[in-house]
């Protein structure tokens, strides 16, 4: 027990302070040059999310610092920046803000921004987070060249699928199905930037849909990371989820899913599960 108590303030207290950089290489024949194959094609991205007001205390700078070092040529910042509590966004647009000095940043809404928003009863948050310079994707995408390859960035909260699993459109969430169509309707690399994993890996939403590469966060790598068995909880997949952190292939998609930047409250801390700065390197096949 006198063992027990340090070592489980510790997890705590490094995965909440601590700060760790986790790289995966995406190798795809849609990752060429001005529409020429050139196997020297590439594109890095930075994937944050869940920061949930996290301030890492006095390591704040270390965060934005480490980001920088990646030296992205776009970041993606995937929701729950905030808390739906939160007094207000000074937090999040500050780290936002710096983020755009360091390189585009493509803005997802998590549920925390949805739920502050409603808290409010306001939707200034939109227009805080345009004014930091990012771009805000809600159900809405951007065609952008990056080193020559051309990718089309999405960002969509609502579900993939309907009630029953299925794609049918008139069961489906206001608006998605059409967004969804018109999304994968281009030959560039297609990005959607999911905040929930859960939106696309039921039913038949990774079979239905044209995307290239989903990225989450959501879940904070399970919150709870049990040695040997790996995240406790994630959302709607439930206990020890299978989709929770890191790169996965899904049918002909790959999911990619950040473990995230911090918490809010919840039954548990996170434990065991230090904080990630999440690297994509996308490359010709």
């Amino acid at each position: 027990m006198a063992i027990a108590v340090p070592v489980c303030y510790y997890e705590i207290y490094i995965s909440y302070n601590n700060l760790e950089v986790n790289s995966y290489d995406i190798e795809d024949e849609k990752i060429k040059a001005d529409g020429e194959g050139d196997s020297k094609a590439s594109v890095k991205f930075v994937v944050v999310g869940d920061l949930h007001d996290n301030t890492f205390g006095d390591n704040d700078d270390n965060l934005v610092a480490t980001i920088k070092a990646q030296n992205p040529d776009f970041i993606i910042a995937d929701g729950d920046i905030l808390n739906d509590d939160s007094e207000n966004s000074d937090i999040a647009m500050s780290f936002i803000k710096r983020l755009v000095e360091i390189a585009p940043v493509y803005y997802a809404l998590g549920n925390h921004e949805f739920e502050y928003m409603e808290n409010k009863k306001s939707e200034e948050l939109l227009d805080e987070i345009e004014a930091t310079g990012a771009v805000l994707l809600e159900q809405d995408y951007k065609d952008i060249v990056v080193n020559g390859v051309e990718i089309r960035i999405g960002g969509m909260y609502g579900y993939a699928f309907d009630g029953n699993g299925k794609t049918v459109k008139k069961d489906m969430g206001d608006g998605i199905y059409d967004f969804l169509k018109d999304f994968e309707d281009t030959s560039s690399y297609k990005i959607m930037m999911s905040h929930r994993p859960d939106s696309f890996v039921f039913g038949e939403a990774s079979k239905a849909w044209d995307i290239d590469l989903v990225v989450s966060s959501h879940d904070h790598g399970g919150q709870v990371v049990v040695p040997f068995l790996g995240g406790l909880y994630g959302g709607d997949q439930g206990y020890f989820p299978d989709y929770i952190h890191g790169l996965y292939d899904k049918d002909d998609m790959k999911l990619l899913i950040t473990s995230g930047l911090g918490s809010n409250d919840q039954k548990l801390p996170r434990f065991n599960n230090v904080p990630e700065v999440m690297v994509c390197n996308l490359k010709c096949k």
